[in-house]
């Protein structure tokens, strides 16, 4: 694409009349710059990319979009905001990808993970080629990628949407954070349906208070348009039993559809029974009754399943194989993950992080645990401090032998972490051991037959964070490897 239309996609206030020379990709990598490349300066956290546009020329830059004047031997374009001009120039370059996909987004704090694979199942189980984008990978056809963050800026977004669709995919289901709705990684995200799975505390040392965190996510369902299509209809799809569904309803133009236990909903989940192997429960829509037979555990996996039939429903799937798909549904990868090596007792892994998520898990556990239940809990470090006690405190209400332990502490102290949490916790009986490993280890040699052991915070992760370095560490390898060892 020649640079003048390229440029022609930003406003009339971002004149250009120079040299128009071919533009083969755009970067904002000084690193994957390549001969003909359009160079975006970013400023970051850590590294500002203007300082990095000398190198990209040298490496082939044709042009190079800055906020600033930099003395460079090839055009510069000026705009007030690169990141929010990257957006409109990706989707441009990529021929508006999204366009021409199914595009689904799943925002909320718990549950996008399962959520978006459920979806990811039922429509691949009807033979529509799928995309998956989030948290522990991306997954274009067959083939999955490493993905950094849960939902990747917007150049790496759209270069993956432009990909899909030359693998054919015609569906793509995607995490949505509040941290990339907030610094605009999703503009020129044409969604077709919006989920919302629930609001509960969590990056609070970004959002600094839940308002603000509720409104972030509220963008989602915001940026679904204010026009009407009935040929390409767009949907909310939200939680009925979350407060923060009213706030979304009215931030959207969107058709709205909810789904709920406690509150009436248009799909509503009732009759819910749950043993230590799976959950039965109907679901009502219009008055017709489903009965639904999953293999997944938990109040919060009814949850996520419902969101899930909604959103297979509104997109003309029929009941049938919805039902049919989802009740073949195993598990997903580190989400109340059974490590079955031979042992009398349950060890379960799962990526539960925030005060919500691991009551959850917890209470779901209590449902059909018979003798003792060891939770193995720590807190990441460099993100919320406030949810330090509180994840303590869950830890000691809902297990009889919580062990706190160190999860990611990046670059703090893991001491200091663990101390805030047992701030949480004057009084109560509990055990500390930072070694993560041994304290697997010391509730895995501990364990009777027929107690639980959850492993939290962590889930399908494969590496810890200590400092400036990662490390090779699965919960699940570590567990195991304990068992065998006993």
């Amino acid at each position: 694409m020649k640079l003048q239309n390229l440029l022609q996609q930003l406003h009339l206030l971002v004149p250009y009349q120079g040299i128009n020379p071919e533009i083969t990709s755009i970067e904002n990598d000084n690193r994957k710059v390549q001969q003909g490349s359009l160079f975006i300066c970013i400023k970051g956290y850590t590294v500002d990319g203007h300082d990095f546009a000398e190198s990209a020329v040298k490496s082939g830059a044709a042009a190079v979009l800055a906020e600033r004047e930099l003395a460079l031997s090839v055009p510069v374009i000026i705009v007030n905001d690169t990141t929010r001009a990257m957006a409109v120039l990706a989707d441009a370059f990529y021929n508006h990808p999204t366009k021409s996909l199914h595009l689904i987004g799943i925002t909320g704090t718990n549950g996008k993970t399962t959520t978006s694979h459920l979806i990811e199942k039922i429509f691949s189980d009807v033979n529509r080629s799928t995309g998956l984008i989030g948290t522990m990978y991306t997954k274009i056809g067959d083939q999955k990628f490493e993905t950094k963050n849960t939902t990747p800026e917007s150049l790496v977004l759209q270069k993956g949407f432009h990909q899909m669709l030359e693998a054919g995919v015609d569906t793509a289901i995607m995490e949505v954070s509040s941290h990339a709705l907030h610094m605009g990684r999703v503009h020129g995200c044409d969604y077709d349906i919006a989920v919302f799975t629930n609001l509960t505390q969590d990056h609070l040392d970004y959002h600094k208070t839940m308002d603000d965190y509720m409104h972030a996510k509220g963008l989602l369902f915001s940026q679904l348009g204010n026009t009407f299509d009935a040929n390409k209809p767009k949907f909310a799809v939200l939680n009925a039993d979350d407060s923060a569904s009213e706030l979304y309803r009215k931030s959207t133009a969107a058709h709205v559809v909810t789904y709920g236990i406690d509150h009436e909903a248009d799909f509503h989940a009732r009759n819910i029974q749950m043993t230590s192997a799976g959950t039965s429960f109907e679901i009502v829509i219009k008055e017709k009754v489903y009965p639904i037979n999953i293999q997944l555990i938990g109040k919060f996996s009814v949850y996520n399943v419902l969101a899930s039939i909604a959103t297979a429903f509104i997109s003309r799937i029929p009941m049938e194989d919805i039902i049919e798909s989802i009740e073949s549904v195993k598990g997903v990868d580190g989400r109340f993950e059974l490590v079955n090596a031979g042992q009398e007792f349950t060890v379960i892994v799962d990526y539960a992080h925030t005060p919500d998520s691991l009551e959850n898990v917890l209470k779901t556990v209590q449902s059909f645990a018979k003798k003792r239940i060891y939770v193995i809990v720590g807190c990441g470090g460099d993100r919320d401090k406030t949810k330090r006690p509180l994840m303590a405190e869950i830890a000691c209400r809902y297990a009889t032998d919580p062990i706190f332990t160190s999860d990611n502490p990046r670059s703090e102290d893991p001491l200091a972490i663990l101390k805030e949490m047992e701030d949480g916790v004057m009084g109560k009986s509990y055990i500390t051991i930072p070694d993560r490993k041994e304290a697997i280890r010391a509730a895995i040699n501990q364990a009777d037959a027929g107690d639980v052991i959850l492993v939290a915070g962590k889930g399908h992760e494969t590496y810890q964070i200590i400092g400036s370095k990662v490390y090779d560490f699965d919960d699940r390898v570590v567990a195991r490897e304990a068992i065998e060892e006993r």
